[in-house]
């Protein structure tokens, strides 16, 4: 379980990077911003995750790792694009298109990775037979970095817009926690959870799914107008 664990933080983690250094480059941030937006997203929802816990320093500060490598994913993101885009200029046009698909596939699989990753926190910890504490550390974990990235994008977070985001992580959390809570099987729980996530977000995505929003009316708009 170890083992798979560290997997799913390394692709949470390389995933997260990924879905942050695009958005600040869509954002035309500069290297910094690059970068720090590459770590936040990264490590963002597990900081949140320690906070609620009381786990204080967070584990981004005491095992910077995972730091180093959003940092590294981040600079290669940049990179790639720096040179690209000077090999072609051409590409610049055509980069929203490309950006688009890779962002959705990197926040998806950053999303279910660190799902999974809070789920298995909460269970480990002295609150593991708390069923909703469980659902809640694994949400906060898979989309606390998402939600810091769009806020400083100045941008309406996904969690609340999108193709029901937050709600996948919600179901992928407590499917993990409840095949390791009835079948006591936490490598089944794991890999579970993490494709149920990738699961509602492809379907989502496809048929266009989103939970029901109140539009604003004829008469709302031009007032506001």
């Amino acid at each position: 379980m170890d083992l798979l664990l560290a997997i799913f933080d390394v692709i949470g983690t390389i995933a997260f990077a990924i879905s942050g250094a695009v958005c600040a480059i869509r954002h035309r941030m500069d290297l910094f911003g690059v970068l720090f937006l590459a770590v936040i997203t990264a490590t963002g929802g597990g900081m949140l995750r320690d906070l609620i816990m009381g786990n204080i320093p967070p584990v981004m500060f005491r095992n910077p790792l995972y730091v180093f490598l959003a940092t590294l994913t981040g600079l290669a993101v940049f990179l790639f694009t720096l040179f690209s885009r000077r090999a072609d200029p051409s590409r610049l046009h055509r980069a929203g298109r490309v950006f688009e698909p890779f962002l959705f596939w990197s926040d998806t699989l950053g999303l279910a990775a660190f799902t999974v990753d809070g789920a298995m926190l909460g269970i480990a910890s002295s609150h593991g037979d708390n069923l909703f504490f469980d659902t809640t550390l694994a949400f906060l974990t898979g989309v606390g970095g998402g939600l810091l990235r769009d806020l400083l994008c100045a941008q309406k977070p996904d969690i609340f817009t999108k193709h029901v985001y937050a709600l996948a992580s919600i179901i992928g959390g407590l499917a993990a926690s409840l095949v390791i809570d009835l079948a006591g099987a936490k490598n089944t729980g794991m890999v579970t959870g993490f494709l149920l996530v990738i699961l509602i977000r492809f379907l989502a995505r496809h048929f266009r799914w989103n939970l029901p929003r109140i539009s604003p009316s004829e008469s709302d708009s031009s007032a506001s107008s």
